[in-house]
C-alpha cells in the first residue's frame, strides 16, 4: 500500500480497503456525532458489517475507475477521509468529499489531503471539472472550497433532505486550467 505524506507533520493519505472495516468503524464512531451533523455517513456506518460493505463498495467503484476514497492518518491513527463520491472519466466530471472526526479539526488536513486528490484527478485522469456539493451550513467544508480557489456556482434552496429536516447546498467548482493557474501560481 503506498502512503502520501501531507505535509511535515507526519499526516498521510492511503487508500481505504475493506480489511480496514474495523479501523474505518472504530473512526466513525469516534466522530459519530461530528460528522453526523452535516454527512450521512455515520448512519450508514453502524456496525462492523456495514463497515465492510462501505468500503467494499468504494473498492469496486475504485475498480471500475468511478470512485476513490483515501483515508486521512495523523498520528497513525485514522482520523478523516476524502472522496471522489462520483468520477465520470468520458464527460471529465467529479465530485470531491471529505469528513473528519473532531480531534483532527483546524490543521488543514482536508484542504492538503483534496489538493493530492484534485491533482491526481486532473493530471493523471483528465478530470475538468471537480465539484464540491456542501450544505449551507457547513462553514468548515465551505472555508475548504474557498482554499482550494473553487468558485461558488450557486444554492440549490431546500434540495437535501437530512435527519428530517431540508437544507440548502452550495455548489462548489473548480476546473482544469483554473487549478493549473493557481497551482503554478503558488
Amino acid at each position: 500500500m503506498y502512503a502520501i505524506p501531507l505535509g511535515d507533520d507526519g499526516a498521510e493519505l492511503r487508500p481505504l480497503e475493506p480489511w480496514q472495516a474495523a479501523e474505518f468503524l472504530a473512526h466513525v464512531d469516534r466522530g459519530r456525532e461530528f460528522i453526523g451533523q452535516h454527512n450521512a455517513l455515520p448512519d450508514v456506518v453502524t456496525d462492523l458489517a456495514s463497515s465492510r460493505a462501505f468500503l467494499q463498495a468504494y473498492a469496486e467503484r475504485a475498480a471500475a475507475d468511478t470512485g476513490r476514497l483515501h483515508g486521512i492518518w495523523a498520528d497513525s491513527t485514522l482520523v478523516g477521509a476524502v472522496i471522489f463520491r462520483v468520477m465520470d472519466i468520458g464527460q471529465g466530471n467529479a465530485e470531491a468529499g471529505c469528513w473528519l472526526e473532531p480531534a483532527a479539526a483546524g490543521r488543514g488536513l482536508v484542504t492538503r489531503a483534496v489538493r493530492v486528490l484534485i491533482d491526481w484527478a486532473v493530471e493523471e485522469r483528465g478530470i475538468h471539472r471537480v465539484d464540491w456539493w456542501v450544505s449551507a451550513e457547513n462553514e468548515p467544508s465551505i472555508a475548504v472550497a474557498r482554499r482550494l480557489g473553487m468558485t461558488k456556482d450557486g444554492v440549490l434552496r431546500e434540495s437535501y433532505r437530512y435527519r428530517g429536516k431540508r437544507h440548502d447546498e452550495e455548489v462548489w467548482s473548480v476546473r482544469a486550467p483554473e487549478w493549473r493557474k493557481a497551482r503554478q501560481a503558488s
